[in-house]
Formats: structure tokens, C-alpha cells, sequence
């Protein structure tokens, strides 16, 4: 029972990401997300998948899974719709 429950809240957990990515994309603006938190988070979760798959634990690696696919979609958003800084243009040119 518990290990259902368990399994149940790490296959729900990363499933808060998709409002995230719809936001996004219904914006088109990343602005108001953190470049260096979320690429921070997401370097954060490769590091931790080889144990999480490695892990006899099947919620553990249930979690990790779901977890790096969701919120690489949210990278991916961002890095989409992130805007260049004022007086530069997408591919770095000076205005």
C-alpha cells in the first residue's frame, strides 16, 4: 500500500511541470523564469538519474524518469521563448 501510494506521488509530482509549459507557451515569454535556476535544477536532475535508475527502488526510479522527461520540456520552453537582452539581437549582434 504505501509503495503504491509512493508511486502514485512520484508519477503525480512531475505532472506540475505541464501548467508550466503551457504558460510558456501560451506567452511566448520566458522572462520571468530564472535561466540559472532552471538549468541549475535540470543539471541537478542528470546527476541524480544513474542512481535513480540504478535504484531497486521502483518509485525512486518511476520518479526520475518522469521527473528529467517533464521538466525537459520546461528547459526546452524556456530556452524557446527566452528573449535576447535589450540591444541585441536573437544571434548576439549589437543592434
Amino acid at each position: 500500500m504505501i509503495q503504491t501510494l509512493g508511486l502514485i506521488g512520484a508519477l503525480a509530482m512531475p505532472l506540475f511541470n505541464i501548467p508550466l509549459i503551457v504558460r510558456l507557451q501560451r506567452r511566448r515569454s520566458s522572462q520571468d523564469v530564472s535561466l540559472s535556476w532552471a538549468l541549475g535544477v535540470w543539471g541537478c536532475m542528470w546527476v541524480m538519474l544513474p542512481a535513480g535508475l540504478a535504484s531497486p527502488d521502483p518509485v525512486f526510479r518511476a520518479f526520475n524518469v518522469a521527473n528529467i522527461v517533464l521538466f525537459s520540456l520546461v528547459v526546452v520552453q524556456i530556452l524557446r521563448f527566452r528573449k535576447a537582452p535589450a540591444g541585441l539581437t536573437p544571434d548576439g549582434e549589437v543592434r
